[in-house]
């Protein structure tokens, strides 16, 4: 037997009602001082009283004969089995896991800190009870280790120059790297019976020695950024300007004013102070 085995046992309302017989018949014994009746049921009564257990909602019963899989009863309710069987409850109710923050290096070699939060059920109750040691052990350490061989294989946050290819990151995909990590654990936890509901990166930033460092580097990225985008700005309006006086010729511009009305426009344009007017009551070189 490698697989799962459902089956169903006797109701234990109709072995309450045979105890209650049981009971009955004992006490005629004992009244007609028959020891006859009364000793041996007694013994069979006290032998059947181990086969009662209840099955609980999304909890199951896995049932064992001398070390031999009998099945397992998922159906909740109140049973009767073999009082020999050993009977072991695996809960079938979604579990949540929250791990530890670890320290990994990243496709690039930094350190970071990540942990990972997950919600597993057991599915195949054979599978979690005889193919792993300990199940709940198992889904721990097998989390562990998906988490440190995901965070190997993005980089935390790119630096590239803007225009290039986007490169999947750790900060920036998270539904992207939150999927890769719940398709490795489903595929480490498979042989343990375990069905992974979700899985998710719960914390996640530079260890503490580079972050400082990192943070600097993420401000001068946006900076630089940010920059750009105002230089790209400045120059189409500076362009639009120049268009447009010459187009309504409202003021006639050689190239040396063209210049210096362009020095001007950039400067107040780029600058992140306000500036200063500085009226001019003669020529450009008076």
């Amino acid at each position: 037997m490698k697989q799962e085995k459902i089956i169903k046992v006797s109701s234990g309302y109709l072995m309450l009602f045979a105890l209650a017989v049981f009971i009955a018949t004992i006490i005629y014994g004992i009244t007609q001082e028959n020891p006859f009746i009364v000793i041996p049921l007694i013994v069979l009564f006290i032998a059947t009283i181990p086969g009662f257990f209840l099955v609980n909602p999304n909890t199951s019963k896995v049932l064992l004969l001398f070390g031999k899989y009998i099945g397992t009863v998922k159906e909740n309710g109140f049973y009767w089995a073999n009082p020999l069987y050993r009977k072991r409850g695996i809960s079938l109710r979604a579990s949540n896991f929250d791990s530890e923050r670890v320290k990994v290096n990243d496709k690039l070699g930094n350190p970071i800190m990540i942990s990972t939060i997950l919600v597993w059920r057991v599915k195949d109750t054979f599978k979690a009870a005889f193919d792993v040691d300990n199940y709940e052990n198992f889904v721990r350490v097998q989390s562990d280790a998906a988490v440190r061989k995901l965070a190997s294989l993005y980089p935390y946050d790119n630096f590239k120059d803007e225009g290039k290819e986007e490169e999947i990151t750790s900060r920036a995909s998270v539904n992207e790297v939150s999927e890769a990590l719940e398709k490795e654990l489903a595929e480490r936890l498979s042989m343990a019976g375990i069905e992974v509901l979700e899985a998710r990166i719960g914390y996640l930033a530079y260890a503490q020695e580079i972050a400082n460092a990192m943070l600097k580097r993420q401000q001068a990225t946006a900076i630089v950024a940010a920059r750009h985008k105002i230089v790209e700005g400045a120059v189409s309006m500076v362009e639009m300007a120049l268009e447009e006086l010459s187009k309504k010729e409202i003021v006639e511009l050689d190239e040396e004013r063209k210049a210096a009305m362009v020095s001007n426009l950039m400067v107040i344009l780029c600058s992140d102070k306000e500036v200063a007017p500085v009226l001019n009551t003669g020529t450009l070189n008076h």
